[in-house]
């Protein structure tokens, strides 16, 4: 394949490989229990493979999934932002996971890496998109230094102004506009991705993909061990309100699975198994669910914050 013309058998095969190598590890990391796979077929076109791991020593709820889906119109979720691709054909490939520890101290984490082309023959396009993102429940400023240094040096070989850019992108995405506040401490988010044809494209999608473990397996570690007691573990039930309204409201993943026609249970994978609401809930001042808010539910350079 030439420089700018899209590999997509190269794509999937790094797409399998990299739900493999993130399930294996993070089996080894809960060490109980190990992911279900569901195989599944979508009568519009394609299909996925789904990996779940529930009630582990470690996470309460692991969703890893590939799919390669294709159609013969993208959905609206795709086409708001470039309408010149309305009515295309549509190949949709990607591995996405959420991960739902169960001690409070331990983050959820989000990672998504995709392939999309629209239309067929010498007039496709075609571009990468994804990201990771991390949303704690207690914060800590080694794990949030740790996490943007991690995703700006899987950035910075592919050019020095990726990672402010998609630090900056990633803020802005997952943000709950209907609360005025942020899903997490950010990450990277990326879309329309076709800088130096495919060759170079590929390269740093690969990069963000394999920077996701380094990234985050050294925070479980640093947190599966500590105490914790029910007013933890209430906090987290209430916060992971904050992630299944984002899932559901805003992100255009979801959005567009929904719109394609995609696999529901595979789509919805995403969700806490237990979530709570409570009316008007405000933290104690002073409390660690209050520094939640005040320092790390607020963007900041990380990368470059002073290591504890």
């Amino acid at each position: 394949m030439s420089s700018t013309s899209p590999n997509v058998a190269a794509v999937e095969s790094y797409l399998r490989g990299l739900q493999d190598a993130i399930c294996l590890a993070l089996e080894q990391d809960d060490g109980a229990q190990k992911f279900r796979t569901d195989n599944w077929t979508r009568p519009e076109g394609g299909g996925g493979r789904t990996r779940i791991l529930s009630a582990g020593a470690v996470f309460e709820k692991a969703g890893v999934a590939f799919s390669h889906v294709t159609g013969a119109n993208l959905p609206g979720s795709a086409t708001a932002a470039r309408p010149e691709l309305a009515g295309k054909a549509f190949h949709a490939m990607g591995v996405s996971l959420v991960l739902h520890p169960g001690n409070p101290y331990v983050p959820t984490v989000h990672l998504n890496v995709r392939f999309l082309t629209a239309g067929e023959g010498a007039g496709a396009i075609w571009w990468f998109g994804g990201g990771f993102d991390l949303t704690p429940y207690y914060g800590f400023d080694e794990d949030a230094i740790h996490w943007h240094r991690t995703a700006r040096a899987a950035c910075t070989p592919h050019g020095a102004a990726l990672h402010p850019k998609f630090k900056q992108w990633c803020d802005d995405y997952f943000f709950l506009k209907h609360r005025g506040e942020p899903r997490g401490v950010g990450g990277l988010f990326f879309d329309d991705f076709n800088t130096g044809g495919f060759d170079a494209s590929f390269a740093f999608l690969r990069s963000v993909g394999d920077a996701f473990l380094p990234a985050y397996r050294p925070i479980v570690a640093r947190r599966k061990a500590t105490p914790f007691g029910d007013r933890e573990r209430q906090f987290q039930l209430y916060r992971r309100g904050r992630y299944v309204e984002f899932n559901l409201v805003w992100d255009r993943g979801t959005h567009f699975g929904l719109q394609s026609g995609g696999r529901t249970e595979s789509i919805l994978m995403s969700l806490p198994p237990l979530v709570r609401w409570d009316y008007d809930w405000r933290p104690e001042p002073g409390s660690p669910e209050a520094q939640l808010y005040e320092r790390y539910l607020k963007p900041r350079d990380w990368a470059n914050e002073a290591t504890p």
